[in-house]
């Protein structure tokens, strides 16, 4: 795997930045990179509650032609809504355009199990497809005949060229106990959210645990992903994130004001703080604020604010 920097800050690609005139797009675009953050990261989604959506792959494709100079992270993608052949020639193909530029985060899913049923699959062991597809697709990035039989899809001698080079790193996603063992089989980092710092820190221990019982190195890039509100006055920046969150999830507030810290800049890095402490090494983080630019500014901030604390500097390598 291509080298990880010490400690990735990254914000939202978010709608105004891939939709709408070109010209305020690309004006985003050069402020996000001016900022001097180390990469862009999008969601991905069919069809959450509402019908709402946005395709990973394809938006990370954009991404990287807006942002030449930044690392695009797709988190998470939906993979076992897909069959691995096509995603695997998709990764290829974008690791060809922007090589060393694509981090793949992979979830399951679930905050709206309709969005998996509609796609064919059943909610309940949409774990395991994706354990199925990890699998496959780590033969078929690697440029060599592969050959898969499971429950869920068969192919034998499937190969797809050229190999992303660098490889393509694999960020695993979520909070269950069966994503740890899933980060610890087949991710370099685990990308955690909706999750404590304590809780953080005990998870990255449990997934070195399991790594080295399996005879791996253990994973070494875990992050978190983690709303942010922005605003001089805190009581402005939660009414803002709040009503952003809530029309996104269709949950209350609350359910997420733990983990959501909102205020100044300083506010937010004192609240990442215990995560870098625990271990955090890539924060995604989702600006709310007055505007797009001053949700990149605000982001830029608190990135400077976290890379002068000494821990932060310690040498991340990624997993060969």
């Amino acid at each position: 795997m291509n080298d990880l920097t010490p400690l990735m800050i990254g914000t939202l690609g978010s709608e105004a930045l891939l939709s709408g005139p070109m010209a305020r797009r690309q004006a985003l675009a050069a402020r996000i990179e001016a900022a001097g953050l180390d990469h862009v990261f999008i969601a991905d989604h069919i069809s959450f509650h509402t019908g709402i959506g946005m395709d990973g792959l394809i938006q990370a494709a954009i991404l990287t032609t807006l942002l030449p100079a930044t690392e695009v992270c797709i988190g998470v993608y939906l993979l076992a809504l897909r069959h691995p052949v096509p995603v695997a020639r998709q990764l290829s193909t974008l690791s060809e355009s922007a090589p060393g530029r694509v981090v793949l985060g992979v979830g399951v899913g679930g905050e709206d199990r309709h969005e998996i049923e509609i796609c064919g699959v059943d909610p309940g062991r949409r774990g395991a497809r994706t354990d199925h597809c990890l699998a496959a697709l780590e033969g078929l990035l690697s440029g060599e005949a592969t050959d898969h039989d499971s429950d869920f899809f068969s192919f034998h001698a499937a190969r797809i060229r050229p190999a992303p080079t660098p490889r393509i790193p694999i960020l695993i996603g979520g909070r269950a106990d069966a994503a740890l063992a899933r980060c610890a089989r087949f991710g370099d980092g685990w990308l955690g959210v909706w999750t404590s710092a304590a809780r953080f820190g005990a998870a990255v221990k449990d997934i070195n645990a399991r790594a080295d019982a399996l005879g791996r190195p253990a994973p070494n890039a875990h992050g978190m992903q983690i709303w942010c509100g922005f605003d001089s006055e805190p009581d402005q920046a939660r009414q803002r994130l709040a009503t952003r969150m809530e029309g996104f999830y269709k949950v209350p507030f609350e359910s997420f004001e733990r983990y959501s810290p909102y205020g100044r800049p300083a506010d937010v890095a004192a609240a990442l703080k215990p995560y870098l402490d625990a271990g955090c090494r890539r924060f995604n983080l989702m600006p709310v604020a007055a505007s797009e630019e001053a949700g990149i500014e605000a982001v830029a901030e608190v990135a400077s604010l976290l890379r002068k604390d000494p821990d932060s500097h310690s040498p991340l390598h990624g997993r060969s």
